[in-house]
């Protein structure tokens, strides 16, 4: 199956306004305040935002959205159009509760460099349980808020999450992220079983993928830590495998004559299925003949180094990335990857 695009909800969320990421890198913490440290209007004027929203995307009201957003998102609404109308199945009709709201204060902070928000009471040992943590690069000066809302209806339950930025009087729409918390029915813990099952096998790539979806599954945004991520992030860090891209590093993949450079190889949940999404260096992706080639090639490269995906996976998804940041994107079901 060829898809130019592949829409994918995880390539959306990251079309939001500003770039977020989870490097090590220690700055100066900004402040935080949870839903107990700040006054009432404050806390009353975040739920109604959040809630109303809410309201729109699950109405697919994109239009006014797009109107109450800061300007730099609405220029580029694009991506969350498309977010909204893919997640419409699990939004309309769902009961919203908006579980967690955040003000982040960057008012004083530098521009273009990296922003950390330290929420709740933190132990000797880090997180608790009532602890959150914001890591955020490239983030300008401004107060901003995060509004996490679980959205529950017969097809799940879906992480509803708004990323505010104040202006004036206003808390206008920043970022919007829109995550299933189950795939099949099955939730995080469900996955971490299942990744340490594959452990026990010596299946060390099938349990790195799964405790990757384990954490995704109760992670509402990117750049947001718990008690409970961290727990997952210490018990899986040392299985990361030597032979995959991350941290910045390529990998190479040899099929036959041509060596490919993989940048990321994740899971990812497109429909009801979990899929694996290779993506890599391509010089040019405006040739689709020969992306489309280059990918089948990729996929069953990948999958004859790796067997032990045919277990764990529906399809495998490889996307060709040209140094602009165009891709295209070829999905092949496990079934037939001869």
């Amino acid at each position: 199956m060829n898809l130019t695009p592949l829409r994918s909800s995880v390539a959306v969320l990251f079309s939001a306004a500003f770039l977020f990421s989870l490097s090590a890198t220690l700055v100066r913490a900004q402040t935080c305040q949870t839903s107990s440290d700040m006054d009432a209007a404050t806390r009353t004027a975040l739920t109604n935002t959040g809630q109303r929203y809410f309201d729109q995307a699950a109405k697919d009201n994109a239009a006014s959205l797009k109107q109450n957003a800061i300007p730099s998102l609405a220029s580029d609404f694009g991506g969350i159009e498309n977010l909204i109308k893919e997640r419409q199945p699990d939004l309309s009709g769902a009961q919203a509760n908006v579980k967690s709201v955040f003000v982040l204060d960057n008012e004083q902070g530098a521009p273009n460099t990296r922003a950390e928000f330290y929420c709740g009471v933190f132990g000797k040992n880090g997180q608790t349980a009532t602890s959150s943590a914001f890591y955020l690069d490239n983030l300008p000066p401004a107060k901003y808020a995060v509004v996490l809302i679980d959205a529950t209806s017969a097809k799940g339950r879906t992480m509803f999450s708004e990323v505010l930025q104040q202006m004036g009087t206003d808390w206008k729409l920043g970022g919007l992220y829109i995550k299933p918390a189950q795939i099949s029915g099955h939730d995080s813990d469900w996955f971490l079983n299942q990744a340490r099952q594959y452990k026990s096998k010596g299946q060390m790539h099938n349990a790195w993928f799964f405790y990757l979806e384990a954490r995704a599954l109760i992670s509402p945004l990117p750049f947001m830590s718990t008690l409970a991520t961290d727990k997952l992030y210490d018990e899986s860090q040392s299985l990361q495998p030597a032979d995959l891209p991350g941290g910045g590093k390529t990998a190479d993949l040899p099929a036959g004559t041509t060596t490919y450079k993989l940048t990321s190889v994740v899971p990812e949940a497109v429909g009801n299925d979990l899929d694996l999404i290779v993506r890599y260096q391509s010089a040019n992706v405006a040739n689709t003949n020969q992306a489309y080639q280059d990918n089948v090639n990729v996929i069953k490269a990948l999958v004859a180094k790796y067997p032990e995906v045919r277990e764990a996976f529906a399809s495998v998804v490889a996307r060709a990335v040209d140094a602009s940041g165009r891709d295209y994107g070829t999905l092949l079901a496990m079934k037939d990857i001869k």
